[in-house]
């Protein structure tokens, strides 16, 4: 279960859903393990230069390796910038889960997961 968050200046003009959608069709070409994204956009009123911070949580697994990583780093860095329009200062990081990481679901009788 991917996360991704997008931190924003929010003098960009920018559509989160569209930028998830791909970042997660990116990690799901390279891992189709790597299932639904949990992804969160978080515009800033108040910044120094325009810029943007994607950050990608990953599960430690063994096919996640270093190769792997440069790889879907670079097809995410595509991915996104497609739909940037504007200049402005870009950064990227793909992170892995420690030991003690935990991720489930929580199930509610009679209600169902949001998409």
């Amino acid at each position: 279960m991917p996360h991704v968050e997008v931190k924003y200046s929010d003098n960009l003009n920018i559509n989160p859903q569209a930028i998830f959608d791909d970042i997660e069709e990116s990690i799901n070409q390279k891992d189709a393990s790597a299932g639904v994204c949990k992804s969160r956009a978080y515009p800033c009123a108040e910044y120094k230069h325009t810029h943007i911070l994607v950050t990608v949580s990953l599960l430690t697994k063994p096919h996640r390796d270093e190769q792997f990583t440069l790889e879907l780093s670079a097809e995410i860095e595509s991915a996104i910038k497609r739909h940037l329009q504007q200049s402005l200062y870009f950064s990227l990081n793909i992170e892995y889960s420690g030991a003690y990481y935990t991720t489930n679901v929580h199930q509610v009788d009679d209600d169902t997961l949001v998409y």
